[in-house]
């Protein structure tokens, strides 16, 4: 492969890590926010007050909103460590296997299934 093609595929290469880091560590990110409640920040919708971190609900305001803190910790975790895979020299990059970006979302699903279950009494 010539110079010129190396320095064009480069870019695209580290797209594609980033994109894949991304991807799969967010979803796990997100799976550990859920179940060690690590939001960045909640979200009361009935007094519409966000406080940083985790905050119970407080009686008479309704319930405490944490998706949104956990999507905001998840991305911004996914971010850094995207950011830092894709620095990583080429080499170590392509050895990251693509399924990565399909098998861990799936294979998470029961775990999030499970830490939901207080959602399902009877």
């Amino acid at each position: 492969m010539s110079a010129a093609a190396q320095t064009q595929s480069a870019p695209s290469d580290r797209r594609r890590i980033f994109a894949l880091v991304f991807g799969v560590s967010f979803a796990v990110l997100y799976v550990v926010c859920d179940m060690a409640a690590l939001p960045m920040f909640t979200y009361h919708p009935g007094s519409d007050r966000i406080d940083l971190g985790f905050t119970p609900a407080r009686p008479d305001e309704g319930p405490a909103m944490y998706w949104f803190g956990w999507i905001a910790t998840s991305a911004l975790g996914a971010f850094v460590l995207a950011l830092g895979a894709a620095l990583l020299p080429q080499k170590a990059g392509a050895k990251i296997p693509l399924a990565l970006a399909w098998i861990v979302p799936i294979a998470l699903v029961p775990v999030l299934i499970y830490s939901l279950k207080f959602y399902w009494r009877w």
